[in-house]
């Protein structure tokens, strides 16, 4: 599983909460360390053996496609216009055949993450029977403000709390899934075209999602404030440079992190 997988990169945010900035520049494009936010995504992906990305566009949609059109990777991108935005499970299901009936990738490109895209799918390939979905968590510093899992001992998401005060922990839904062609016509079945998938598709699968934890950094950028701590904490140079200073972290004795209530 990779090298043929493909990943649906959700760029078409307005990001209304990053105004004035995002009345020029489309979020997507916003810059961190003077990279746009979506360049680390095409990086982490098509090195991290997906073989097509499909972005889609929406707010100042036209400075998404002369980005695109002028980025090393554009043979193996693909772009789709929303004159009226669908949601994050409505844009899935728009682009059913692109998906061609294969397990596939969808991630909110409005975070900023260098998570191990190969183990991500290496876990999704070798899943507990009956799991249609793995989703990436990672640990969050403000947790009523994202959407907390309670996972079983396996890792299976038993449990989903999408932005409630005092959450039972602190590992977070990433935002980031490998999909099973079956989740789409599941989305289908809900008869509608503008679908959200944290609170209408991901609840419906509690006990058929494989949760994999980020060891890397993730955070979303759609405030000022996060975007400031994201140029302050998010670490400059080569993205496999900062994989293998991890990969030494992690070797080394530590404390395990506390947060997720497992059951």
């Amino acid at each position: 599983m990779g090298r043929d997988m493909r990943a649906l990169l959700l760029a078409a945010g307005i990001g209304s909460r990053l105004r004035p900035l995002t009345d020029t520049t489309p979020k997507c494009l916003v810059p961190i360390h003077g990279r746009p936010l979506l360049d680390y995504w095409l990086d982490l992906v098509f090195e991290g053996g997906i073989e097509r990305a499909l972005v889609n566009t929406h707010w100042l949609s036209e400075h998404v496609e002369a980005h695109v059109a002028a980025s090393p990777w554009r043979s193996r991108i693909d772009l789709v216009h929303e004159d009226e935005l669908r949601g994050t499970g409505g844009t899935v299901l728009a682009n059913r055949a692109w998906f061609d009936d294969r397990a596939f990738v969808v991630a909110h490109a409005d975070n900023l993450t260098d998570f191990d895209v190969p183990g991500l799918l290496k876990a999704h390939s070798k899943r507990p029977a009956g799991h249609v979905m793995t989703m990436l968590g990672f640990r969050t510093d403000d947790p009523s403000s994202c959407g907390i899992l309670e996972l079983s001992r396996r890792g299976t998401v038993m449990a989903f709390h999408e932005k409630v005060e005092n959450p039972p922990g602190n590992l977070a839904n990433g935002a980031v899934y490998v999909f099973e062609p079956e989740v789409i016509a599941d989305i289908a079945k809900l008869g509608k075209e503008v679908v959200d998938l944290s609170t209408e598709v991901i609840p419906n699968y509690l006990g058929r999602i494989l949760c994999v934890e980020t060891h890397g950094y993730h955070r979303d950028i759609g405030s000022p404030a996060s975007l400031l701590r994201a140029h302050i904490e998010f670490p400059q140079g080569s993205r496999k440079v900062r994989e293998r200073e991890r990969a030494e972290a992690r070797a080394e004795p530590r404390t395990e992190l506390s947060g997720a209530l497992r059951r």
